[in-house]
């Protein structure tokens, strides 16, 4: 028997691994959220895990407010980094793999073109900086690990871009969204089923997984378009599924023209290539998650 521990259960990914593990028979799992297990807790995740005995941690506990972070810098190191740190070394200690998801925050930006996972890391805000020392530390700890990097997460859990928007557009006729900063948006749904596909390659006696095969892997949404864009197609979504009567007036704006206390990257866009050819995981379809957008009211 597989036996999964999920950390940030409660959250965007970690909700949407609960809901998909329960049609999974042949999977045992425990799914804590903060207020059954702190993270940041060393003895805290000592416990829990010697107590469960996991074959596999995915870890989708984060501290993901990009702006509040430029102030919660001890915070966000320690949800970020240390939590991660702790869990991949009691992975370690009862022979588990872990799984931890990471982010695009940890690229600048500047590239043209998309990021593989070899390029060089440049942070430009606490929040970045937190998880690149997050992945880090994974990696320092626990030989058995995969680093899942994505980018513009979304789903019906928790706040997100979808359901700013669609609350914004009750209240204004018209929009202002940045239009030079461009990514995939990704479904948390998707980054769930690519986390248990991989879980079940990692631990499937049939493969041929290996400890080579343990890494860094890009995942995130086709096709890549700006904020602005996303925008407008969650509108026109809206507007066939009557979640709207009307679209607002979208204006793309420029990145100085939006100020915020963290910097974003200009570029986030991932390429996944790396993991459709691993593990047979394809891009998430973001388009045809927003085909149920009464569901993220």
């Amino acid at each position: 028997m597989v036996k999964v521990l999920i950390t940030g259960s409660n959250g965007q990914v970690g909700s949407c691994l609960v809901k998909q593990l329960q049609s999974c028979p042949e999977i045992e799992f425990l799914a804590v959220d903060r207020n059954e297990l702190d993270i940041t807790s060393e003895q805290d995740v000592i416990k829990t895990v010697n107590d469960f005995l996991p074959t596999i941690i995915i870890n989708a506990a984060a501290h993901t407010a990009v702006d509040k972070a430029e102030d919660e810098v001890e915070l966000s190191y320690a949800i970020n980094r240390d939590g991660p740190k702790y869990l991949a070394q009691a992975a370690e200690k009862v022979g588990a793999a872990i799984l931890h998801i990471s982010t695009d925050y940890v690229f600048s930006g500047d590239k043209q073109g998309l990021y593989s996972e070899s390029d060089s890391v440049s942070p430009q805000g606490v929040y970045g900086e937190s998880k690149l020392a997050g992945e880090e530390a994974v990696i320092n700890a626990c030989p058995r690990y995969i680093i899942l990097r994505t980018a513009w997460v979304f789903g019906e859990n928790s706040n997100n871009f979808v359901k700013t928007m669609l609350r914004l557009a009750q209240q204004r006729d018209s929009l202002g969204i940045v239009a030079d900063q461009f990514g995939g948006p990704t479904y948390a749904s998707d980054i769930a089923a690519a986390l248990i596909k991989i879980a079940k390659t990692i631990t499937d006696s049939k493969n041929t997984f290996d400890i080579g095969d343990y890494g860094i892997y890009h995942f995130s949404g086709m096709p890549h378009v700006s904020w602005c864009e996303f925008a407008q197609v969650i509108f026109d979504k809206a507007i066939e599924q009557n979640v709207l009567v009307k679209s607002p007036d979208v204006k793309g704006i420029k990145t100085e023209d939006y100020p915020t206390p963290a910097k974003r990257p200009a570029n986030s866009k991932l390429n996944i290539q790396k993991i459709t050819t691993e593990f047979n995981i394809s891009a998430s379809d973001w388009r045809a998650a927003l085909n149920h957008l009464s569901d993220y009211a």
